[in-house]
């Protein structure tokens, strides 16, 4: 079936486009339509920067664009902003693929042409976000020809990509969206010190990455400590020891310097040809140039100690520590730094540097003032990530740390945005901001939520009431109703 990708995706898409006026009943009130306000300030501009040598968005740019749908308001719900306000009986409008207003049934009025959606007994957050997802690189069924993910030949290949092993056909991407998330961020594996550029994406129906891609949105770089490079490269030439997973950073960071320093020598002048262009170097560059983030996969705070310090030597930052087993250890030195925290809720102790994980990880860092965000790296707890940062609050509170509600939503909305440079324009519900809205059944900090429907900016991509709004793979052709 898999000859019948482009013509499938390509239908799913018409069809879904088709049916996106039905997600409620149309009701007219009286007045002009509510204005709409200024959107967020842009994403940066380097995304565009064509000067530097390939230019960050001179190359397999973003395709993306928004889907048509209705204005739609949802009123009577309990709205979880995720900046600070939880309103009850609330209600939020969006048109255009930009949330209008938040507030009481009064406050917010729907134009003429609004779908309305009524939202008695259920609640409302922003999308959910995903800052480490393998879904699309390590696609389903899980074969070795779906298993794209760790370009394993030597242990730095920050020249390679991410989008570029990415399937749109995963059917893994469709549970993802049922789950009520709309972005995530697709990362290679671990295998590498340095495993390459992330992808971020709208999780929507496509028929090509370029299609999904978050306009404007910063690349991420994996890299990984610990075990992972030992075990890989071990027998193969090195790294073997942590000392040597850390010279070979450094090696990989001092080319960067200079292929940088010659690069930005001719920007500057013109005079001569220009450099030969490299790959490697010219990712690590741009990261020199804090233009592409450091996501680095990381258990142990020692290592987390030796990667700040790394980062220190070169003058780059790590947007976020991924998994980060033992950051409560350094949970003060994290907040200092601005460095990010991505953890599990309760996963912990599947090998050696997995070991002294506790349940209070993520309320330790909230309490230190620190970022926290729980992430997946799983194509199942992608579908639960609400139940799994409640998990984590409660664990937090059992020890007497007084996590609030907002806070641990933040942890799979506003802070994963911010780990990936996008929360000037999602992971709240405010005015302005793009209209990634989840309605609830019940409370998302409860196991017995699921998402009722899902908007990616402000289209119904996904509702559960109505298979016209429930997106499939063409893998899944003939195997599902």
């Amino acid at each position: 079936m898999r000859h019948l990708s482009v013509a499938a995706a390509g239908f799913l898409g018409i069809a879904l486009v088709a049916g996106c006026a039905s997600g409620g009943t149309r009701t007219a009130t009286a007045g002009s339509p509510t204005p709409v306000p200024p959107a967020a300030p842009p994403l940066a501009a380097v995304a565009q920067d064509t000067t530097r040598e390939g230019g960050l968005g001179s190359q397999y740019p973003s395709s993306y664009r928004r889907h048509p749908n209705p204005p739609v308001l949802i009123r009577n719900a309990t709205i979880m902003t995720a900046a600070g306000q939880e309103i009850q009986g609330g209600s939020i409008l969006f048109r255009d693929g930009k949330i209008v207003s938040v507030g009481t049934g009064a406050q917010v009025q729907p134009p003429a042409d609004a779908v309305v959606v009524d939202g008695t007994g259920k609640w409302v957050t922003p999308g959910v976000i995903d800052v480490h997802s393998h879904l699309g690189v390590y696609a389903a069924p899980g074969t070795f020809a779906e298993s794209d993910g760790n370009e394993a030949t030597q242990p730095v290949t920050a020249e390679v990509w991410a989008e570029h092993s990415f399937w749109p056909q995963d059917p893994q991407i469709p549970l993802a969206i049922a789950g009520g998330v709309t972005t995530i961020q697709a990362l290679p594996g671990s295998a590498n010190l340095i495993g390459g550029r992330s992808a971020i994406l709208k999780l929507i129906p496509a028929r090509s990455v370029q299609d999904m891609k978050f306009p404007g949105a910063h690349y991420g770089l994996k890299m990984a400590c610990g075990e992972n490079p030992k075990r890989v490269y071990g027998q193969r030439g090195g790294p073997s020891t942590r000392m040597g997973n850390m010279a070979g950073y450094r090696n990989a960071f001092i080319a960067a310097q200079s292929y940088r320093q010659k690069w930005d020598k001719w920007n500057k002048d013109h005079q001569g040809d220009p450099p030969e262009r490299n790959l490697r170097n010219e990712t690590l560059a741009e990261v020199l140039r804090g233009n592409i983030y450091v996501q680095n996969h990381c258990y142990r705070a020692d290592e987390m100690m030796q990667m700040l310090d790394l980062g220190h030597e070169f003058g780059f930052k790590i947007r976020a520590f991924h998994h980060a087993v033992e950051a409560y250890k350094i949970a003060d030195v994290l907040a200092r730094e601005g460095t990010a925290s991505a953890v599990w809720a309760d996963w912990w102790g599947f090998k050696e540097e997995a070991m002294d994980g506790i349940h209070e990880n993520a309320a330790l860092l909230q309490q230190a003032g620190a970022r926290a965000d729980i992430h997946s790296d799983d194509p199942g707890g992608i579908q639960r990530l609400n139940q799994e940062a409640a998990k984590a609050m409660y664990y937090g509170r059992r020890a007497g740390i007084p996590v609030t509600r907002d806070q641990a939503l933040r942890w799979f909305t506003a802070n994963a945005a911010w780990v990936l440079g996008i929360d000037s324009v999602v992971g709240t519900l405010e005015a302005g901001k793009m209209a990634d809205v989840v309605l609830w059944s019940a409370d998302p900090l409860s196991v017995y939520a699921k998402a009722v429907q899902v908007y990616n900016d402000g289209w119904l991509v996904y509702d559960r009431n109505d298979p016209a709004h429930q997106p499939r793979t063409d893998f899944t052709l003939g195997r599902e109703p």
